[in-house]
């Protein structure tokens, strides 16, 4: 028997209507654009667009710091949950039929929304101006229609072009904060998922309604390893799959590193590689750059085929013992049994550093969750974490940072933006040094400390951070 909790007679229908819809999951929510994307609720996506760093973050990029936007959140509007979190199209377990509509021309926000008012030609439920000041506008995807088609009839709605690109189930979109929200419909936060046959297509639907991208699937192997896993495993060491604007540089680069093991074949290359929605001839132009001058091999693929293929021999050799703590099958298998964080750090590096990885972010986790406590003994204890890590020369500790950097990305930026703060009130007491009234020194809290700082401005750093973890 399934047992269901009835909400209490005293509630009103709305009322009960609300905590039904915030515990919907219509959407995901990722830390970056690289990051774990993990179902979210109505709640949990309106409390971050209501952040004050968030507002912050995207003060800053207004204000010409362009490279914060790679830090912001992100969101997929079109799908509500990925296998194992992995934002991918074939891997999209609730796909909706939504479409995010781009429009890169910037601070014509009300003049689209004031056309869409009375003659949209599809349903809105989104209107937001981006991070830049162009336009975000979700519509629902109609049954039998392409997403080309609603893009060239919202264009002819609105007068403005949208970005052809933006399509596809895993797409997302940048968070922004609350007071760009011009427009919100109750109905995007139900999420009706569409059901999709082996082609990623809606079965209802002889055209697909979202183009999916590519991705470099293909049956093509190297010493037995799927071309595709060993481009899985490069995006992840390298810091995640391109996102626009990157696409060329990040792709050139991969395929800079994919020839070593491709014979330097051109259209090998061509066929295995993912294209991110860019066309054939800019694939072609692409992968012949990168093919120009002879190669000379490549240490990150050398590294991913020395794992990759010594986890198939583990699988194949019946004698080895799958229990022992330096197997690497044994160290994919914990892998899989890890929490949601660890298990991608683990990832990054490969099995030949689980061990250390784990032992690195450990202060990090102690740090980001500051206010879980234990009682140890009858006393509260807060999660004061300190590791140390010796290694020898070129045993592989600088691949360790960039896993850290990622566990602080977020405090970083915050304290990024403190520091700027601190720098202008230090401009600010410079110009006033003979001046009677000087300006008040900012109690901010920074969080990430590093070892150059004296004992009293140590002091003064931990007693601002509001009670919270410093790192």
């Amino acid at each position: 028997m399934i047992k269901v909790a009835a909400f209490p007679k005293t509630l009103s229908s709305q009322k009960k209507f609300k905590m039904i819809q915030n515990n919907i999951f219509f959407t995901t929510l990722g830390k970056s654009h690289s990051a774990p994307c993990l179902p979210a609720t109505r709640e949990e996506w309106e409390n971050m667009r209501r952040s004050p760093w968030l507002k912050e973050m995207c003060r800053r990029i207004e204000s010409g710091d362009v490279e914060m936007k790679h830090k912001l959140p992100v969101w997929t509007p079109s799908c509500a949950e990925f296998r194992d979190n992995h934002r991918a199209a074939k891997d999209a377990l609730k796909p909706l039929a939504r479409l995010m509509l781009d429009f890169d021309a910037k601070g014509f926000t009300e003049q689209i929304m004031n056309r869409l008012k009375d003659n949209s030609p599809l349903e809105v439920l989104l209107i937001e101006e981006s991070v830049r000041r162009g336009t975000h506008v979700l519509v629902e995807l109609p049954k039998n229609m392409t997403a080309d088609e609603a893009q060239q009839l919202m264009k002819e709605a609105t007068g403005f072009e949208p970005d052809v690109k933006v399509k596809g189930y895993d797409r997302c979109i940048y968070m922004v904060p609350e007071d760009h929200t011009k427009f919100v419909s109750e109905k995007l936060f139900e999420a009706k998922a569409i059901e999709l046959d082996v082609q990623g297509t809606r079965c209802e639907n002889s055209k697909a309604p979202l183009p999916l991208e590519g991705s470099g699937e293909t049956s093509k192997t190297f010493k037995g390893i799927p071309y595709s896993e060993i481009i899985k495993e490069y995006w992840m060491r390298m810091g995640g799959e391109p996102e626009e604007g990157e696409r060329n540089d990040k792709l050139h680069r991969l395929a800079a590193n994919l020839r070593a093991i491709c014979d330097n074949s051109e259209s090998l290359l061509l066929e295995i590689m993912p294209r991110y929605g860019l066309a054939e001839d800019e694939m072609k132009a692409i992968i012949h750059s990168a093919c120009k001058e002879p190669t000379k091999g490549s240490k990150i693929m050398n590294s991913i085929i020395e794992v990759r293929g010594t986890r198939c021999e583990m699988r194949e050799d019946d004698e080895e013992d799958p229990d022992t703590n330096e197997s690497p099958l044994f160290l994919e298998g914990v892998r899989g049994r890890l929490p949601m964080g660890i298990s991608e750090s683990i990832a990054a590096v490969g099995p030949q550093l689980a061990m250390p990885v784990v032992t690195a972010v450990c202060p990090c986790i102690g740090m980001l969750a500051t206010g879980v406590s234990l009682d140890v003994h009858g006393v509260q204890r807060g999660l004061n974490l300190i590791s140390y890590i010796a290694g020898d020369f070129a045993s592989g500790k600088g691949m360790i940072d960039p896993v850290i950097d990622a566990w602080m990305s977020e405090v970083m930026a915050l304290d990024k933006m403190y520091q700027i703060q601190e720098d202008e009130w230090r401009a600010k007491k410079r110009a006033a040094k003979n001046k009677k009234e000087q300006p008040e020194e900012p109690k901010l809290p920074v969080r990430c400390l590093t070892l150059n700082n004296t004992v009293a401005n140590l002091a003064e750093r931990l007693a601002n951070t509001e009670g919270k973890h410093a790192f």
